[in-house]
């Protein structure tokens, strides 16, 4: 990200692969209660809509805490926790790459020029994003499964096992069925990336160059957080019908956009912000978590390769 002052060696683009990996991991860790949560409030109206087909009797969710309240006494604490697992792995393989290679195709497509205008910034973000889901979207599929599937004895267990949950769909959906909602997916990680990244960074710059501000824990907090916001306010529509569709048995819905118009048949406007308050909550929070201990991470490796070559 922008904002290293002369001071600081500029961390290579393996650093922030690494970094930007770890930190999201770190970070959902913290958060992942929430987003599960998110999942859950998402999908209600269709598993309401399941129920009354005869399908089984659905839990009624109400608020982000009443959600975790609710999960906690019907199925028990781990089941906040359900599909962390791939949350990790892809962590790993998705924050690595559309995080950590940013700032490189940024500086790709500024073809070294100083000056990066907003469209530059745009450009690198939608790039990152669509390279990350290309690599990442069968542990989001998992995860998403994971954590919208309930644990209570009324209902049956789809998966039993991160391991059982990526050969049941590929056997049941074929290997297609691990890329299931890459389109909404793509759509929802341009706008996020666009949103978050670029956000952070105008905001950093911003406060950088205009307040007392140093590239220190304050301004990663503030920028982090406004990153957040305007990031749940742009994408959570997107993100709805994206865990929808993912979610859905096989052939419950033709296409992205038949799920996108059965939901407002159904729910009307309103259903595209379900789940937003634990939207904001996981990735305001999230947001936090993961760019001030990406900065720190940055430095911190930096400063070890540093005294390592000063040592050899």
């Amino acid at each position: 990200m922008a904002g290293f002052g002369p001071a600081y060696v500029a961390p290579s683009a393996a650093v922030k692969f690494v970094g930007a990996g770890t930190s999201a991991c770190i970070a959902d860790l913290l958060t992942f209660p929430l987003d599960t949560a998110k999942v859950r409030l998402q999908i209600q109206g269709e598993a309401r809509a399941s129920a009354a087909a005869g399908k089984g009797s659905a839990v009624k969710y109400s608020g982000v805490f009443g959600t975790i309240t609710t999960m906690v006494r019907t199925e028990g604490p781990k089941s906040l926790y359900s599909g962390l697992v791939a949350g990790l792995q892809r962590q790993m393989s998705f924050a690595s790459v559309r995080i950590g290679l940013y700032d490189s195709v940024k500086q790709f497509y500024a073809k070294g020029s100083d000056h990066v205008g907003i469209g530059t910034r745009l450009l690198a973000g939608c790039t990152t994003g669509a390279m990350a889901v290309a690599f990442a979207q069968p542990t989001d599929v998992v995860k998403v499964r994971f954590q919208a599937q309930a644990r209570s004895s009324g209902h049956a267990r789809r998966y039993c096992s991160t391991i059982h949950a990526y050969k049941t769909i590929a056997k049941e959906e074929g290997i297609r069925g691990l890329w299931k909602g890459t389109a909404p997916n793509i759509a929802r990680n341009a706008i996020v990336n666009c949103t978050e990244l670029v956000t952070y960074d105008l905001i950093k710059d911003t406060l950088l160059q205009s307040t007392p501000l140093t590239d220190n824990l304050p301004c990663h907090f503030v920028s982090a957080f406004g990153a957040g916001l305007c990031t749940t306010v742009i994408a959570s529509p997107v993100d709805v019908v994206k865990t929808r569709y993912m979610n859905s048995a096989f052939g419950q819905y033709s296409s992205v956009l038949n799920c996108a118009s059965a939901m407002m048949t159904k729910e009307g406007l309103l259903a595209f912000y379900k789940g937003f308050i634990p939207s904001f909550l996981r990735l305001g929070s999230w947001n936090v978590v993961m760019f001030v201990t990406y900065e720190q991470l940055k430095r911190a490796m930096m400063a070890a390769n540093h005294n390592c070559t000063t040592i050899l």
